[in-house]
């Protein structure tokens, strides 16, 4: 046999050959075990890492979609701009306007001051300009997002 000790036993006839087989057969069966519960404890780490990852996965996913869309929309609010802009006339009339806490000017002509006190115009920031555009154009703007409107003297229904 593999087991010195065993064999001594044997011989001195303290134990019988079906004794020492099942301590054989427990021993063997214990060492499966332990092998069993440290591989189900590594198992049960590694799927909790991998849940881990998922999760951060997901999130990351959600904020490059979140940041696409911001990304779009910034593009539409720009085209809209940039193709319903009219021309301000740097000869007119002044309207200020408040921005963040400063007031600030735009030189129009007579006509599209009235147009923006009765709300048909808005002014609209477009990077570090002002630009002056119709009062559906305003709407869409907002809808997009609302910081991109400065002056828009819109009528409410009450």
């Amino acid at each position: 046999m593999g087991n010195p000790f065993q064999d001594q036993l044997l011989k001195a006839g303290l134990v019988n050959k079906k004794q020492a087989n099942k301590a054989k057969r427990e021993k063997h069966l214990n060492r499966k075990q332990k092998k069993n519960d440290a591989s189900s404890e590594i198992s049960a780490k590694a799927r909790q890492q991998q849940a881990a990852q998922a999760e951060r996965n997901r999130e990351l996913n959600r904020l490059h979609a979140e940041e696409k869309v911001q990304r779009e929309l910034a593009a539409q609010v720009k085209q809209l701009i940039e193709k319903n802009k009219l021309e301000c006339d740097e000869s007119g009339e002044a309207y200020h306007f408040v921005e963040e806490n400063k007031i600030e000017r735009i030189f129009v002509s007579e006509d599209m001051l009235e147009q923006l006190s009765c709300g048909q115009l808005a002014i609209v920031k477009l990077g570090e300009n002002y630009e002056v555009v119709p009062a559906k154009v305003a709407r869409q703007i907002t809808c997009r997002t609302k910081e991109a409107v400065i002056a828009f003297h819109e009528k409410r229904d009450t």
